[in-house]
């Protein structure tokens, strides 16, 4: 499954959470907690979860006097700190049915000794407004959390972004191999029904990219005469997202010929790419800097 695929059975669960009654609603309440531990969300939830000290939330809640369902919670303002507690919420009710019910009648009463109606406004008020808040942080946020929490960068592979230039994709990878690292390219790697994005996230977890900037295609502005050699549109798009998920000190490009920079990138440093050896040693600095290992015995030899 994918990120976005968890998020549609998570929705899915919800609305049959909405629709569930006393006898049913067990089912699609651990449905949803299992899939906010699926291997694609799992980084995500523990990230929500390390931030927020639930023992605290409870306590500080107003406990209400001898009136049944005068007690409520005093939820945070900040919208991470919200999905961390709603996160522990799902887990402790899927994890305990006495857990549940007895949270739901004490901060969610439903104004009748009915348990359901109880559940049904914790529902409503609680597991409705996460899934939408939960899915859309989600998909505003999944290359940044991919490189956060207890997770370390992966200093044994090293992606690298290309366009039609066949030859400079194999003679970095070659190097790259030869050096000790295992390279990624993209279009090695299983597709397993997903689209061109979803399979850059799942196999972008590196601790570095190398950006082959290379003079695959001709373009200019509609002010200007003549044509510039620009790279493909893929590498530029690649090109972004490594920049925003690993960070501007993790992103190497080599620059072949002339190549037109995009305007957000001028300025950065770049290793100019060749057919001679100077660009290898260059980019092995580079990736020292990263924090690789490098056998310099290796990238001379």
């Amino acid at each position: 499954m994918t990120i976005g695929s968890d998020l549609h059975e998570i929705n899915n669960a919800v609305l049959d959470l909405q629709s569930a009654d006393y006898n049913t609603y067990v089912r699609p309440l651990k449905r949803i907690a299992n899939l906010l531990v699926s291997d694609d969300l799992k980084p995500i939830t523990d990230t929500l979860k390390a931030n927020v000290d639930f023992e605290e939330f409870l306590g500080s809640a107003n406990k209400g006097g001898s009136m049944v369902g005068s007690a409520s919670l005093d939820w945070p303002t900040d919208r991470e700190e919200e999905l961390g507690l709603s996160i522990v919420i799902i887990e402790r009710s899927a994890n305990s049915q006495t857990w549940f019910l007895n949270f739901a009648f004490t901060y969610y009463y439903g104004g009748t000794p009915k348990f359901i109606d109880s559940i049904r406004k914790l529902i409503s008020s609680v597991i409705i407004p996460f899934n939408r808040d939960f899915a859309a942080y989600v998909r505003q946020n999944t290359p940044r959390l991919m490189r956060v929490g207890t997770q370390q960068p992966d200093l044994n592979h090293i992606f690298i972004v290309h366009g039609h230039d066949e030859a400079a994709r194999e003679t970095v990878a070659r190097f790259i191999t030869s050096i000790g690292f295992e390279p990624v390219i993209l279009h090695e790697q299983a597709n397993r029904g997903r689209t061109v994005i979803e399979k850059l996230i799942a196999n972008g977890d590196v601790g570095c990219a190398v950006v082959l900037l290379t003079p695959d295609d001709l373009g200019r502005g509609k002010s200007e005469s003549e044509e510039q050699p620009r790279a493909r549109q893929n590498v530029i798009l690649e090109l972004g997202y490594f920049l925003g998920c690993l960070g501007r000190e993790r992103v190497i490009a080599l620059l072949k010929e002339k190549v037109e920079i995009p305007s957000d990138y001028v300025g950065v440093i770049y290793t100019p790419f060749d057919d001679g050896d100077a660009w290898r040693p260059k980019l092995a600095r580079e990736l020292k800097s990263a924090g690789y290992e490098i056998d310099w015995n290796k990238v001379m030899g």
